[in-house]
């Protein structure tokens, strides 16, 4: 062999080494960074090129997937999509992003969850077509329904649960989007209709039902002051408090008054179970400072509060502060003002706990994962999430709100024939700003079936003249009677 022959035959040996250097630190070492890099529209084609699962709720296709006739093979569909689009979310190639069911369940719905493993390989074995599990939600359509149309134009949210389960029976968030509007494959159109909601001031995609910007729970959170004072073992329904027509609070030179702005009822003193049927500020605040900040914090916390909540949907932490607070901050939290802020969900978690004999269920609202093969991939039972009251404090409990709604300041809860247990709330957001308007309950108050906690942000279109029972309650009650029937 000649000495050229034998350097050229050198040069492509090491050419071929490089190149298997190189194609094998492509295939193994730099692979996730290639797949995740933004530019890399081979991988986002791929994923498309599945079809996912859809996604049900009461044996209803709220969310399928459809033929594109593009380079993304398939392309979401959605039913009634402002009804469900806080729930269901939405996917799209040229956002790349997904929210709702459709990002906390992606796995699932695109079929490469663990639990398809044999699904998968099934479909590899046969030839079929790659394709997504169908996620099945607790949620029920006639119930979403009912209120999301008893919201209306309002701003707020509704949540529905099951108290002895925890599972989910209506989540609505308004104002909402359609959801179909953000699934094409249209970039410019995609793109401008997302700029557009992110522009909106109403934040439509915001699920208030579980996050967004939480709202203080005003004087829904009086359930828990009132919890607090009697798991304390110092107090009962009959315990009397002062009964004046303002109070100053401790070392400040704010006086609060109730709503009423009077005294709380006639008589010099009135009880905790009148101070809670009529919804006094006063004897609340008065309360919490008794019971101190301490106290009030762990029995928020034995609610649910300062904790995190996966339904999957992350659900943001409703807060009660974690550092110790002066006696006149924790006068405010009596009755739901100050450094407070509550979901709805939190808020039905409450009324589930008096519902539910003391016990805080965990909520959650997928049902089970469906594989094409009609196989059960994954289901979902009731957990405990901790015990909030003994026995016979939530059943104090549940006849104090009792006697809110059937002769209190929660009266447009009523239901012909049927016991609510409820408690309204009017809470104030700055001097001048609207009132979040509140209710939260269940019913039937002897055979609970359903919790819900209601929002109505704006004052409910009336600034500071709307209130919990004239707006909040009726909302409520529409839903507790969607459920019932």
């Amino acid at each position: 062999m000649t000495k050229e022959l034998r350097r050229l035959t050198t040069i492509v040996i090491l050419m071929f080494i490089a190149l298997f250097a190189s194609t094998s630190a492509v295939q193994f070492v730099y692979v996730g960074a290639l797949n995740d890099h933004p530019n890399n529209r081979r991988t986002l084609y791929d994923s498309y090129e599945v079809q996912r699962g859809t996604i049900v709720a009461g044996g209803e296709r709220i969310a399928t997937s459809v033929p594109s006739g593009d380079v993304y093979a398939w392309q979401r569909q959605y039913v009634d999509s402002p009804m469900w689009a806080p729930v269901t979310g939405y996917i799209n190639p040229v956002l790349q992003s997904a929210t709702g069911i459709e990002g906390a369940m992606s796995q699932e719905l695109s079929g490469t969850a663990d639990s398809a493993f044999f699904s998968r390989l099934e479909q590899i074995l046969s030839g079929q077509d790659p394709r997504g599990s169908s996620v099945e939600l607790s949620l029920d359509p006639a119930v979403q329904r009912a209120a999301f149309e008893a919201l209306g134009d309002l701003q707020g949210a509704i949540i529905a649960i099951e108290p002895d389960t925890g599972r989910v029976l209506a989540m609505v968030s308004t104002p909402s989007y359609d959801a179909n509007q953000l699934a094409g494959h249209d970039d410019q159109a995609v793109n401008a209709t997302f700029q557009a909601l992110l522009d909106d001031p109403g934040d439509p995609l915001q699920n208030r039902a579980i996050g967004g910007n939480l709202n203080p729970p005003g004087s829904t959170f009086k359930l828990v002051v009132a919890a607090a004072a009697l798991e304390s073992g110092e107090y009962s329904p009959d315990s009397e408090f002062p009964n004046p027509a303002s109070f100053t609070l401790p070392g400040t030179s704010t006086s609060i008054r109730n709503a009423s702005g009077g005294p709380c009822g006639p008589g010099e003193t009135v009880t905790l179970a009148d101070a809670l049927r009529l919804s006094c500020n006063i004897p609340m605040a008065e309360l919490a400072i008794e019971l101190g900040d301490d106290a009030l914090r762990q029995q928020a916390e034995r609610f649910g509060f300062n904790h995190d909540f996966l339904l999957p949907l992350a659900a943001t932490p409703s807060s009660y502060p974690t550092s110790a607070l002066s006696d006149d901050q924790t006068g405010l939290t009596g009755f739901g003002q100050g450094p407070l802020t509550a979901t709805p969900l939190q808020m039905a978690l409450v009324s589930a706990a008096v519902a539910n004999g003391g016990v805080v269920m965990n909520p959650w609202m997928v049902d089970q994962v469906v594989g094409d093969d009609l196989s059960v991939q994954q289901s979902w039972d009731p957990t405990v999430f901790g015990e909030a009251m003994d026995p016979d404090i939530a059943e104090a409990m549940t006849e104090m709100m009792v006697r809110n709604v059937s002769d209190g300041a929660a009266s447009n809860a009523r239901i012909d024939g049927v016991e609510v247990a409820g408690k309204t709330g009017t809470a104030e957001n700055g001097t001048d700003d609207p009132y979040s308007l509140w209710f939260t309950g269940f019913a039937p108050a002897d055979d609970p079936q359903v919790a819900v906690a209601v929002v109505v942000e704006n004052g409910g279109g009336q600034g500071q003249s709307g209130m919990g029972n004239t707006i909040a309650a009726p909302i409520a009650k529409k839903v507790m009677e969607a459920v019932l029937d």
